[in-house]
């Protein structure tokens, strides 16, 4: 298997029990989660070297994070241990027509504190065949920003793939802001992975004129299409499809767009357990059918598969096997009890 290093933010995650409000809560359930080290831990899972960059507080917390991804097989070497604190979010799960809710409280965290160069690039990146990260951490700083520049730039030089979630987070900065330095980005990047939701607000791409409905397929594949059009470096642009029935009840598809070709997955009926992390487990599906060498369809059905199962488990990280998402993108999605 290959060597994949991802580079974000890992938060302490306090949840409700249950589908509580946070008003109703005795207690909270206390995890670990953050874009790019859930990509970590599901590409560790699936058997490659899997290196996660960060910083994190040289306390008890910081070191119960770093536990708990080596626990599941995450290489965290090259993370950073210094002041500053670990950040956290609050997560109360909806159900049916009550949405979830995302409270951050992660000012000040130790990785958001680190400056450009900060960390050495082509000793992490030694070896490793793809870089992956999100549009969350260069929303944390200017510094973090001028460091996913840095291993973006690095990764490619070396000779790795590189992929971006675009992944806006209004909370965290402005379309603006997030517009300069995406754009940016994408210069240093062989794979996007986003919904038309963040395309329209990082980028300003649209697909106004396409006829819509319920889920027009032809509305992704304009958008992607207008991505490919405006970074020439980009590659493939694969893109999430959600139908939001409810908070309990979804549909769930994907895409992945080059310049000379185009797949769509089966959608799946998804009765939602918890979606946090599903882009994650979709990003990391992906990385790995394309590191096998997977052609489109079988890529975006792995990486479809994988992500739709994440919906029936708590928590952040992608805790399938191999053979579970094999199984469900050949299309066995019955459920069936397994003796």
């Amino acid at each position: 298997m290959a060597t994949v290093v991802t580079f974000g933010e890992l938060m302490l995650r306090l949840k409700t029990p249950g589908f509580l409000r946070f008003s109703q809560a005795p207690a909270l359930e206390a995890t670990f989660g953050g874009g790019e080290a859930n990509v970590a831990v599901s590409l560790a899972l699936f058997g490659h070297d899997s290196r996660w960059v960060s910083a994190v507080p040289n306390n008890p917390l910081g070191d119960w994070a770093l536990a708990s991804l080596k626990s599941l097989g995450v290489d965290t070497r090259h993370v950073v241990r210094r002041g500053g604190r670990l950040g956290i979010y609050f997560l109360e799960s909806g159900a049916s027509q009550r949405a979830s809710q995302v409270v951050y409280d992660r000012a000040g965290s130790a990785v958001s504190e680190l400056a450009a160069g900060a960390l050495a690039w082509d000793t992490v990146l030694g070896g490793a065949r793809w870089f992956h990260t999100t549009g969350i951490t260069p929303a944390l700083s200017d510094g973090c920003a001028a460091l996913a520049a840095e291993a973006l730039a690095t990764a490619k030089r070396l000779g790795a793939t590189t992929s971006v979630d675009l992944n806006f987070r209004k909370k965290l900065w402005s379309k603006a802001k997030a517009r300069e330095v995406m754009s940016g980005l994408m210069a240093h990047t062989d794979v996007l992975i986003a919904n038309e939701e963040d395309c329209d607000s990082v980028f300003d791409i649209q697909a106004s004129h396409v006829e819509s409905g319920s889920l027009d397929r032809g509305r992704y594949l304009a958008v992607a299409d207008q991505v490919l059009l405006r970074f020439p470096a980009v590659k493939r642009v694969a893109i999430t499809l959600r139908e939001s029935r409810s908070a309990s009840d979804n549909g769930w598809s994907a895409l992945l767009a080059e310049r000379h070709g185009h797949a769509f997955s089966r959608k799946y009926g998804i009765s939602v357990v918890d979606r946090v992390g599903a882009g994650d487990s979709f990003a990391a599906g992906l990385v790995h059918a394309l590191l096998e060498g997977r052609d489109r369809q079988a890529s975006i059905e792995f990486a479809t598969a994988a992500s739709a199962l994440k919906h029936s488990i708590p928590g952040d990280f992608n805790l399938v096997t191999l053979a579970e998402v094999e199984t469900l993108a050949r299309g066995d999605g019955s459920g069936r009890v397994q003796r």
